[in-house]
């Protein structure tokens, strides 16, 4: 996500992105901040304090993941503590009573103490329960569910889905509320599950609601573990892990902001080091701490299937792309540059041409619908070019997304309009803003031109929108703003600049329909959900509707 948005004050003159690490900080002693990474008590015995989590479902099998704390002293990123064995149980019951599979890993320093089990040989469309145990010690069990069966005519699929959940400025009660449903078959999450700043340098509203830990922005591998070690102590994000598999992808934040093949904007060589030295630590990290299967040469895009339903398409767009052009010079054009890199573009072209099922969904992480500002006062369009990383002119384009990168988003559409390829689905994050958006083929003369697909933006979890710049009630500038967004866009169909939340996606063959849900706080732990409203796109249309009842 660009986020120039991510600590100005309105009223003052805007800080460069952040300070550069602190020398005292490059030399502390790890134990203390990295200490802060986990609940305090002792661990006499093996701990489990991270929780446990599933992900990547197939047909048969699934990802299960954890973490194991063998000593007090063995926090995550320490580097500290003895190997031990960790033995992994599959239930078809959650009582354990019929035990279908089993087995043991070696967790070691090397890992972080992480341990991910690919379980195979499971039945397909089924719940299952999992544990893990080491030493005496039993983890939490949890629920996890399989794939349905490549051929099964599925008659419906519910995902979860979700995005920008920064620790500092609130709670994620968001998770809560999609573990309390029930009805999952899995979880999307589209990018930013951890973010990289230092503590009070990313938007909080001037209020860091809960520290980070560590407290400096993280650069090393130690770093990245610790910020995950972190997050992964949350009880709301591990309520969510213990009921349903979850299908990842990254955004910049899991590296640093406005990452690219060769750098990112929060990233100085001088003092934090070579740009691919932390790439590959964040990666490390990641794939450690993770419910994900790493596809060829460490990279997330990869393509999972439900039945003869939908298939999902998981793109990496921070792994392979050029590095953002600035706004206006003409250069977002240059047929050179690339947002996807041309083999994951051809794998993807590739799966959407020859995809069998009804739905093609692309886990997408930046908005690939057009995004033009308009005539928005000059009152709203500063805070939006600051969430956007825009001038403050407003120029109208966001070059960290695909109007960034506008050859790439030209042959994708069309290649799906040459192959009359329908129900192409865009599901995505990073911006902070609920979306519910048609994918025009030209912007310039739509509605009188051809929509190639549909795409759903879900809003941050906690990251700061519009309201929480500007500083005002929530929904005051999505009152304002977003009939311009729209008069300027005949394509978006709905926008909400304000509020934090979580997006319910319903799959049937006779349509894909999303329901957003708002958060009343998102600085309270005990915060409330609420439906506020619902698009779905119907098959063959690909065109969104308002859907006026959300599903379930």
């Amino acid at each position: 996500m660009t986020s120039r948005r991510a600590h100005f004050n309105l009223n003052s003159p805007s800080p460069r992105r952040r300070t550069v690490v602190k020398a005292a900080a490059a030399t502390a002693v790890l134990a203390g901040p990295l200490a802060a990474a986990v609940p305090a008590r002792a661990a006499a015995a093996p701990a489990f304090l991270h929780g446990v989590a599933s992900g990547d479902p197939l047909p048969d099998g699934v990802l299960l993941w954890t973490r194991v704390t063998p000593t007090a002293e063995a926090v995550p990123g320490s580097g500290l503590g003895p190997d031990l064995e960790v033995a992994w149980t599959v239930a078809s019951d959650k009582s354990f009573t019929n035990i279908v599979a089993g087995g043991s890993i070696t967790a070691s320093a090397a890992s972080d103490h992480t341990v991910k089990a690919d379980v195979r040989g499971l039945r397909p469309a089924t719940d299952y329960w999992f544990r893990f145990s080491s030493g005496g010690t039993d983890s939490p069990a949890a629920r996890t569910r399989t794939a349905p069966a490549h051929d099964d005519a599925v008659a419906g699929m519910r995902f979860g889905v979700v995005s920008c959940a920064n620790w500092e400025a609130g709670h994620f009660s968001a998770y809560r509320h999609l573990a309390a449903r029930g009805d999952l078959d899995a979880w999307l999450h589209l990018g930013d599950y951890i973010y990289e700043y230092g503590t009070g340098e990313y938007g909080t509203r001037d209020t860091v609601v809960r520290p980070h830990a560590p407290a400096h922005e993280i650069v090393t591998l130690a770093d990245y573990r610790t910020r995950h070690g972190r997050y992964k102590t949350d009880p709301d994000l591990r309520a969510l892990h213990a009921v349903a598999p979850v299908i990842a992808i990254w955004d910049d934040h899991e590296f640093a902001n406005d990452a690219w093949s060769g750098g990112a904007e929060n990233h100085t060589e001088g003092a934090e080091g070579a740009w691919g030295a932390r790439q590959s630590a964040a990666k490390q990290a990641y794939f450690e701490w993770m419910p994900v299967r790493p596809a060829t040469e460490g990279t997330t895009y990869r393509r999972l299937r439900f039945g003869r339903l939908a298939d999902l398409s998981l793109l990496d767009l921070r792994s392979y792309r050029s590095q953002q052009a600035a706004t206006g010079n003409g250069s977002v054009d240059d047929p050179d540059r690339t947002l996807t890199g041309r083999a994951q573009l051809d794998w993807l072209k590739a799966g959407l041409k020859s995809s069998d099922t009804t739905w093609r969904l692309v886990g997408n992480s930046v908005m690939i619908a057009p995004f033009a500002i308009g005539s928005l006062s000059a009152e709203l369009l500063k805070p939006l070019a600051e969430l956007l990383g825009l001038p403050k002119e407003g120029l109208a384009l966001n070059t960290d997304q695909w109007d960034g990168y506008t050859d790439d988003r030209r042959e994708l559409l069309a290649h799906l309009k040459a192959n009359a390829i329908r129900n192409t689905v865009f599901l995505t994050g990073d911006i902070h803003m609920a979306w519910a958006n048609d994918v025009p083929h030209n912007a310039a003369t739509y509605p009188l031109s051809a929509s190639a697909a549909t795409e759903f933006v879900v809003t941050s979890v906690t990251s700061d929108n519009l309201d929480d710049i500007v500083k005002v009630p929530e929904g005051t500038v999505s009152a304002l703003a977003s009939p311009l967004i729209r008069a300027a866009n005949r394509h978006v169909h709905w926008v909400d600049t304000d509020r934090h939340g979580y997006g319910v996606l319903d799959l049937t063959a006779e349509r894909a329909q999303m329901d957003y849900y708002v958060l009343s706080d998102r600085t309270s732990p005990g915060a409330t959900a609420s439906w506020a409203r619902s698009y779905r796109t119907r098959s063959g249309t690909q065109k969104v509707e308002r859907s006026y009842d959300p599903v379930g």
